[in-house]
């Protein structure tokens, strides 16, 4: 992204990314807490960040690991008793919609595990390490995964716990559950949800702000 900053806390459309996506959770009436996390040094503008904001559910900052998984392992160690549904999300998703988030939380609910997705767009195909086609895989099996991703809280802490033990690194939280034997849930996405990863999708995002794309 560049800037010298945590693309997070880049401004969108006149407000920090990191705070857009968790005034969407909080109008979630589901949403009960909120636990955010980052790296060490950037705890405490983070929650001098949230301090002054108003509508937030109530919230925590977890200071995160060096890969995605140890950081969502350390964060895991922080939740409610009471939390029945945990969901997982990307605060570089702004625009994702409480649409999803609420049918992520009932599939959980239900099937034990659901993740956001898209159907996939482009072709895609298998190569090997020299760059040649070795398989094209049928777009009509093929989904472009997103966040939220939500489990049950027994099944993902069981995923968390397992991998720790067997040393495992997967990609997202879905493959820690998926290597336990069981199904998840395909719910669908927005392509509106993109993820922000470049100064191109700050334009992309702050055109769907303002409805400039339909």
């Amino acid at each position: 992204m560049g800037g010298g900053v945590n693309k997070n806390l880049m401004e969108l459309a006149g407000e920090p990314i990191l705070i857009r996506t968790l005034k969407i959770f909080s109008q979630v009436e589901r949403i009960n807490f909120l636990i955010v996390i980052v790296a060490a040094h950037e705890v405490e503008a983070v929650e001098k960040l949230l301090n002054a904001t108003t509508g937030l559910k109530s919230w925590r900052v977890v200071i995160g690991g060096s890969e995605r998984q140890y950081s969502i392992a350390n964060g895991l160690k922080f939740l409610p008793d009471d939390a029945e549904i945990i969901l997982v999300h990307d605060a570089a998703r702004p625009l994702i919609s409480a649409r999803t988030i609420n049918e992520v939380i009932d599939a959980a609910g239900k099937f034990g595990g659901a993740i956001a997705a898209v159907p996939s767009k482009d072709t895609i195909k298998v190569v090997d390490a020299e760059g040649f086609v070795k398989q094209t895989l049928p777009r009509r099996e093929l989904v472009a995964v997103q966040t939220p991703q939500g489990f049950r809280r027994e099944i993902l802490l069981r995923a968390y716990d397992t991998a720790l033990k067997e040393n495992f690194l997967g990609t997202d939280d879905a493959s820690l559950v998926e290597r336990l034997g069981l199904e998840i849930k395909i719910v669908a996405g927005d392509y509106r949800n993109i993820k922000i990863t470049t100064p191109e999708d700050i334009k992309i995002a702050e055109t769907f702000l303002r409805g400039g794309i339909k």
